[in-house]
This record gives C-alpha cells, structure tokens and sequence, in this order.
C-alpha cells in the first residue's frame, strides 16, 4: 500500500503543467541517466557501449497519446528509420512500440491505423531477423492491445512480434493463459501506471507474487519469456525455479532499464544468462521520466540532489 500511494503521489506531482515545465527546463541531465539521447544516433551508441559487455538492447522511441494521425503515422516511419540505422550499424533490430503513438484507436480508410502501422514496423524488422514488442499500456487499452497482438502473431509468427504483461493487474494470470495457443513471447514486469485497486493490486506483496506465477507458468508452459525485472529476489526466485524444472537459459531472458544497476546487468551475462537493456531515446522523455521516478524513492532523490545543484 505504501508504494502504491508513493507512486500516486509523485505520478500526481508530475502531471501538473508548472512542474513539467521545469523538470523540462532543468531535468535533462538527470533524465539522460535514464534515457539515451533525442536521436537515433544516441541510441545507437548506447546499443554498441552496451554490446560491449554482452548486453542486448531493446529501443524504444518515447511518445505516448499522439493526437493526429498523421503524427501517428510520421511518429511509426520515424520507428522504421530506427530499424534501418540498427541494421545498417550491424544491430539484429529490437523494437518496443506503443500502440497508442502509431495509431491504436483511430480508423483511416476503414482500418485501425495502429494495427496498420505496426504491421508496417513489423514487417520491417522481419526483414532483418528482428523483433517487435508491443508494450502495454495503462488498463483501458489492455483488451484492444491483447487483440491486435493475436492478429500480428497470426500475420508474423511469435518469432517476431510480443508482448507486455503487468503482474499488478488482477486480469493478467487469466490473459496469460488465454495466449498460450500462440506460444507468445511475453514481458513481464510489475506494472507502472497509476491504476485503481479495483483493477491491480495495491500491495507490493501481492504484485510480485504475481509476477513470479505469471513467469513461472509461461515457462513451464515452454514458452519464451522476458523476465523484466532488477528485484535481486525475484531474479534469484526465477533462477532456482529454472534450475529445479529443467528450463534452459536460452528459453529466457532478463531484462532491464537502460541507466539501473548496469553492474547486476553484467554480472547476469557473466554467469552465463541473456541479459537486454531497455534503451528509450526521443523528445518526447517527460512521461518516461515519470514513471522511473515513481517507482522507488531512491530515484526521486538522484533527481532533487541533480535539481538543487542546477
């Protein structure tokens, strides 16, 4: 209960005008730990630093609620233009979109235009060997999202397009098991927006017992999964569970933020595990921005520290 009222409270702060346009003003330098740059460029260099130390990427390119579509549309080449720069720098593309930035909910020429925009994402990065993720947003778009995620599978293969499930909505376990026909790849993470308690847990307790039935069931249903986590206790759980049932470490991934505990990120690949970054890039950082200072207090204060020295 404690870390669902610490989130509120700062989503809440956040969401006023005066103190976007601060952080905005102010906040860059604090926000680049989090996110890699404005451009493509940016990312790509952080994909290669990453590379390094045998660390995956996945990219995503900031921007949430784009009103017309044809920003949507400009927003989903500019996505394209990504998988391009990845392949030509010599980078297997990794995508992560949000369905609401492309399109999802508005219909052009009879067509849901996320729906017909992703399919144009997707078909990019196949072309490459690449992956999709369509990240999940907040509980409304659950549904719509779960939908266009079967279609894309039944269009591409589960081999190049996945999805996001958030262990602190009650619906998840049931929409997990509600896939498994299509042998999906899944991200699991706890969950990051500011949601009701009639529809997520409010207690972390709870959260991460969820989280740990969600991943253990979509391994031993022998599907791919993405452990998105940095909770050491949940990485150990999910690596003892592995372990004692046999799964092969090749049959999972853990994944992290781009600028959070880089150091566990390294140790994971030296004992052997696939360990990939999540690397936001773009303008649009504010909401991003948010959300990773919103779920732990030690994050509020690197920024108030970086604020109050200017």
């Amino acid at each position: 209960m404690i870390d669902q009222l610490y989130r509120k409270a700062v989503l809440t702060v956040a969401g006023q005008q005066a103190i976007e346009n601060v952080v905005r003003a102010r906040g860059w330098g604090m926000a680049q730990r989090f996110v890699a740059g404005e451009t493509p460029q940016t990312a790509i260099a952080a994909v290669q630093e990453l590379q390094q130390d045998g660390i995956l990427a996945n990219l995503d390119l900031l921007g949430e609620f784009i009103e017309s579509p044809e920003q949507c549309t400009a927003f989903a080449d500019n996505v394209l233009t990504m998988i391009d720069a990845a392949h030509a720098a010599g980078i297997t593309p990794y995508v992560s979109i949000k369905l609401s930035s492309v399109g999802q909910g508005k219909t052009v020429g009879g067509e849901d235009l996320g729906l017909k925009n992703a399919r144009r994402i997707i078909g990019r990065a196949r072309q490459f060997g690449g992956f999709v993720c369509l990240d999940m947003e907040d509980h409304p778009r659950v549904d719509q999202t779960l939908a266009q995620f079967r279609t894309l599978v039944g269009e591409f293969g589960h081999g190049h397009v996945g999805t996001v499930l958030q262990s602190y909505l009650y619906r998840s376990e049931a929409d997990r098991a509600a896939l498994d026909d299509l042998q999906p790849n899944l991200r699991v993470v706890k969950g990051a927006y500011l949601e009701p308690e009639t529809v997520a847990y409010p207690d972390k307790a709870d959260v991460d017992a969820a989280y740990r039935r969600l991943v253990y069931a979509h391994m031993t249903a022998g599907n791919y999964v993405n452990v998105a986590t940095h909770d050491e206790r949940l990485i150990d759980d999910v690596k003892m569970f592995a372990l004692a049932h046999g799964i092969a470490r090749d049959a999972f991934e853990f994944q992290m933020l781009y600028g959070i505990r880089r150091d566990l990120q390294k140790s994971l690949v030296k004992d052997g595990y696939r360990v990939r970054a999540y690397i936001p890039y773009g303008r649009d950082w504010y909401p991003y921005f948010s959300r990773r200072i919103a779920e732990t207090p030690r994050n509020a204060m690197f920024v108030i520290r970086g604020m109050l020295r200017g």
